[in-house]
């Protein structure tokens, strides 16, 4: 199964950063927190993503192409006509595909429009900007144990997320913004998806979080798969200040794989 990643927005809310880069693209530990969402990815054996990029989308392919020079150690031989020597040259066994998904497009749009890379089979899906420790080889069980649309990671957080309003099956049964009367079940990504998805999905338009989660849910095809662990979004500078603090003290909580 190929992992999707949501990395096309402007991430407005952390502006002084992603303001030169996208959001995904800004580092914890001098790596981009996209590298962070496909190492855990990549732990439990998802090795194929598709990268729905728009914003400064060149910045993601370029960052890829040189991965092997961020990785490695190189010798520039410029004696032997501008020789590129790479030493015990490390880089994941990835297969990436990074697609142009528009600058304006919103997240159901983008969806759509990565269908004609694999949307003909189940797929994992989630947004370029937050980290977790969730288990995903549980969930893909748990969500192929159902056998409806898409599953979605819940957690109970207090942040302005999507609302999940859950039956005593796992059944979503209501998904809309959140106000000021609400409990703290919110979306935290991480999800799983059916090709049906893409019947839900009408244009560049599109906001997944809106009226395709609304229709799922009223339909009964959308499940939560309860996330107990550790889960951090990186909207804020705050929020970015406190991943980087916690990867610098050896400890962080989304780091599953080994060096």
């Amino acid at each position: 199964m190929k992992a999707v990643i949501l990395a096309g927005g402007f991430g407005t809310r952390i502006s002084e950063e992603s303001v030169f880069k996208p959001k995904p693209m800004l580092e914890i530990g001098e790596m981009p927190i996209l590298w962070h969402i496909m190492k855990l990815y990549s732990f439990y054996g998802v090795t194929e993503f598709v990268i729905c990029a728009g914003y400064k989308q060149h910045i993601i392919k370029e960052w890829f192409a040189d991965y092997f020079l961020h990785t490695s150690d190189i010798t520039f031989d410029f004696t032997n006509g501008n020789e590129i020597i790479v030493h015990d040259k490390r880089a994941e066994k990835w297969k990436v595909t990074v697609v142009d998904t528009g600058i304006n497009t919103m997240t159901g749009g983008r969806i759509k429009r990565i269908k004609k890379f694999g949307g003909d089979q189940s797929f994992f899906l989630t947004y370029g900007d937050a980290v977790s420790n969730v288990n995903i080889q549980k969930l893909l069980q748990f969500h192929q144990s159902h056998g409806k649309c898409v599953t979605i990671t819940s957690i109970c957080l207090e942040q302005q997320k999507g609302v999940l309003e859950i039956d005593n099956n796992n059944t979503i049964v209501a998904f809309r913004e959140k106000d000021n009367e609400d409990g703290s079940m919110i979306n935290a990504g991480f999800m799983v998806c059916n090709p049906q998805i893409f019947e839900f999905l009408e244009d560049d338009t599109s906001v997944l979080e809106q009226k395709p989660m609304r229709l799922l849910a009223e339909k009964g095809e959308l499940k939560s798969f309860y996330h107990n662990g550790f889960w951090q979004c990186m909207d804020t500078k705050r929020e970015k200040d406190k991943l980087e603090n916690l990867w610098q003290s050896g400890a962080a909580p989304w780091k599953v794989w080994n060096d």
